[in-house]
């Protein structure tokens, strides 16, 4: 097998199912070697292997590509820090880190619970932190000896966090937190030789099927294209990961089927400077002065309406 990331050695999280499956095939498809991390899967990457990362393995070495399985917690520190020692042990080094493991807690926020609080951030914020911290610390050790890296940490967010959706508090934060990381670690580990994108995915998944997909993706005809397809998402990640995108880096890609944009991040809008210190009574003719002539707020869509 060969592609775009010959030779590369990738982990992916969350790859056992969905969007990560679809990561794991093509990426394999395209050259890499690729270790599967899913809770779901206990395995060592010998021999046959059973439960959903397994079969993602034996589905790769099928293809004639080589692959492991890893059931460690990523959200757990010395969890992630063993994956990636993992990989290093059994393919010889990690060039790609893919962070999109994932789950769902949804509640309105009147009605949520500490726990599904809790639950949430640790997979999403903590799932992305803790291994891109083992697998930085590698990359900086091989540059502190001379060595020079070519690395990719591609991280995922979501609409529900950069543009915001109603009864998803804690998902849309921990997914707007993994965006913010995305830039500011951008900035801080280029000097390695490292590159961090985010992508913002829209596809149908177990985690999306209650949101209305499953009724949009079930009405487009067998024959057809179907843009809410997972695999879908797999095409620009896979692209990411490879030695032509080492010009890119700290962008947060809305992909969805055949569409892919630039997400624009913060920028300042319509603003009032008095170059002194304001009295609280004088902002009632000046903020909603303002806010009337920002532009308003993007829809799930990233569509300003």
């Amino acid at each position: 097998m060969s592609g775009i990331c010959e030779g590369r050695v990738v982990v992916i999280t969350g790859a056992a199912r969905g969007i990560g499956r679809g990561y794991a095939l093509e990426f394999a498809r395209q050259g890499a070697k690729v270790m599967i991390n899913d809770l779901g899967g206990e395995m060592d990457g010998t021999g046959s292997s059973t439960g959903p990362a397994g079969q993602v393995v034996d589905e790769i070495r099928s293809m004639g590509g080589e692959a492991m399985a890893n059931g460690e917690d990523v959200s757990d520190f010395d969890g992630a820090s063993k994956m990636i020692k993992a990989a290093i042990e059994g393919f010889g080094r990690i060039d790609v880190l893919v962070n999109n493991a994932g789950i769902l807690r949804d509640r309105m926020l009147v009605n949520m619970t500490p726990e599904e609080w809790d639950a949430v951030i640790r997979v999403h914020l903590r799932g992305t932190f803790a291994p891109s911290h083992a697998a930085l610390e590698y990359w900086r050790e091989r540059s502190k000896a001379g060595a020079t890296n070519d690395a990719r940490i591609i991280n995922t967010t979501s609409p529900s966090g950069i543009y915001g959706n109603v009864g998803q508090t804690n998902y849309g934060a921990a997914k707007a937190g993994i965006a913010a990381f995305t830039v500011i670690a951008a900035m801080e580990v280029g000097r390695y030789g490292v590159t961090v994108n985010a992508i913002a995915p829209a596809a149908l998944t177990r985690m999306t099927e209650n949101l209305g997909m499953g009724q949009q993706a079930a009405a487009v005809p067998a024959d057809q294209f179907n843009p809410l397809a997972p695999d879908n998402i797999a095409p620009l990640v896979v692209w990411l990961g490879s030695l032509e995108s080492g010009g890119v880096t700290g962008r947060v890609f809305n992909v969805m089927g055949g569409h892919v944009s630039v997400a624009e991040g913060w920028v300042e809008g319509p603003a009032a400077d008095k170059e002194g210190r304001w009295d609280p009574a004088e902002l009632g003719e000046i903020i909603p002065d303002l806010v009337a002539r920002a532009a308003p707020n993007a829809d799930m869509r990233g569509l300003r309406t």
